[in-house]
């Protein structure tokens, strides 16, 4: 591969944004008015810096905390670039797949196409997005209708490879958005695969929150002089979010949440758990208790889930619960509050959960229950953000119920369980014992034996008459004498 040196740009030697507009970038006019209607005027850090570099065609490591305003800083500059390639024309050839968006999960990549489509809503590109756990045949169809922008999780991208039903020998640009997280889930084969699959001569840009040692030896695999951005240290949280920590019991926790979205008066939360039978426990609790709550995470289907974050946009749906499926790429305006009903395992995911509020620019608070037995988990994440996060007390709580912990339970041995027949209220099942096992031992009497009638004329026929004949064999040598 060629040199992968990377230059480095920061906030603190560049605009920040705050003075810049959109307009500064020569961006088309089309793409300037679908961003006027959504009221864009100024652009983020990461999206000020990051564009006229996209532009200019160089390879972009740019790394900024989440909710930032990253989608924007790749799509915006790839929609410009592919302008000159537009076309009016329905035939398919002239919409070839010229950028690739690479995302993580199928949440991510629908949020993604959402934004491109909006940004491209009035220009001649075409834009669709491919995921798992929904019919090909949708997909399919877009495809081979032609277009310039697809966006796309590994797994189903190689899917319409396999049954060719895409082609991308002329993409010109790749993406590969919350790359860390592509590689936490075990991509890292698909992306190579994919990367083989294009063309040598590309622009390849990585935007994600972190950049791990991994995530950089990826980076230096097919990124050439890649320019790195970064507008924020790695794993640092948000200024304007404000972190909250209170100490319940583990059978409290449910009850706990109930009372913070009650007290709080919380319309719109999204409430964090590490278990997927721990989410759809703490929805049916929510629901029980009065409050409008759905769960997401990855035992619902693609169809659930999406009408799951649909109806929570709508306000249909007041506590989304979900597990780390939705930590990243859920973008929601005005979010003002996240719940961690489960401290995370991993530390870096505490980071990209409270990142669902406070997003660009607003406040928000971000609210965890924790036990005794997550002071581990809770050193991890305050190593991590480099700050110790307020410990309060959950005032005028007082649990309603107790509910069985989720956590698993240590292994006892089979005696530590009680006896069952008691438990159910039925006596245990005897054991059956022929008596005749008990009796003593008695010897066996002696059959008397039949005298032998040896009388020609008697009628009367012994047990020998009726027995068959006996059948002898003989070696080649013939019978033994008598």
């Amino acid at each position: 591969m060629t040199d992968t040196k990377s230059q480095s740009t920061s906030s603190a030697d560049t605009t920040t944004g705050s003075d810049v507009k959109f307009d500064d970038f020569g961006l088309s006019p089309d793409i300037l008015r679908a961003l006027s209607e959504q009221g864009y005027v100024h652009p983020t850090p990461i999206q000020a810096q990051a564009i006229p570099v996209v532009l200019q065609g160089k390879d972009v490591m740019g790394a900024a905390q989440t909710g930032t305003g990253k989608t924007a800083g790749f799509s915006l500059p790839i929609i410009q670039r592919l302008l000159t390639h537009a076309s009016s024309s329905a035939s398919p050839a002239r919409h070839p797949v010229r950028a690739l968006i690479l995302t993580p999960t199928r949440e991510l990549a629908d949020q993604v196409a959402d934004n491109v489509k909006a940004y491209s809503r009035y220009t001649p590109l075409r834009s669709t997005v491919v995921f798992g756990g929904v019919d090909m045949a949708p997909q399919t169809a877009a495809l081979r209708a032609g277009v310039e922008i697809v966006i796309a999780t590994p797994g189903r991208l190689l899917d319409h490879v396999q049954q060719k039903t895409i082609n991308l020998s002329q993409t010109q640009i790749l993406v590969m958005d919350e790359a860390d997280r592509m590689l936490d889930m075990g991509f890292l084969p698909d992306l190579q695969r994919i990367i083989n699959l294009l063309p040598k001569s590309r622009q390849n840009l990585m935007f994600s929150a972190t950049f791990s040692p991994e995530i950089k030896k990826l980076a230096a695999s097919f990124l050439s002089q890649p320019q790195t951005i970064e507008v924020a240290r790695s794993n640092a949280t948000a200024d304007n979010v404000t972190q909250i920590l209170y100490k319940v019991a583990e059978d409290e926790k449910r009850d706990a949440v109930s009372f913070i979205i009650r007290e709080r008066g919380l319309k719109q939360v999204i409430v964090f758990s590490n278990t997927k039978i721990g989410a759809s426990r703490l929805a049916v609790h929510l629901v029980k208790q009065g409050v409008k709550a759905a769960a997401i995470h990855g035992d619902k289907s693609q169809s659930e889930r999406m009408l799951a974050l649909d109806d929570f946009k709508r306000g249909e749906v007041e506590v989304l619960v979900a597990t780390d499926v939705a930590a990243r790429g859920l973008d929601i305006s005005e979010m003002p509050c996240v719940i961690n009903f489960d401290l995370p395992y991993n530390a870096e995911d505490y980071v990209h959960r409270i990142g669902r509020t406070g997003r660009a620019g607003a406040k928000g608070d971000a609210i965890s229950l924790h036990t005794d037995q997550d002071e581990r988990l809770l050193v991890d994440i305050e190593k991590l953000i480099k700050q110790k996060i307020v410990r309060l007390n959950l005032a005028g709580f007082v649990a309603t119920s107790v509910h069985q912990p989720e956590r698993a339970r240590p292994h006892r041995d089979r005696n530590d369980y009680p006896d069952r027949s008691e438990k159910r209220g039925y006596a245990a099942p005897r054991e059956k014992i022929d008596p005749w096992f008990l009796k003593p031992y008695e010897p066996s009497v002696a059959a008397p034996v039949a005298a032998h009638s040896s009388t020609m004329g008697s009628k009367t026929k012994s047990a020998d008459d009726d027995a068959k004949p006996v059948r002898r064999a003989a070696l080649l040598g013939g019978l033994p004498k008598r």
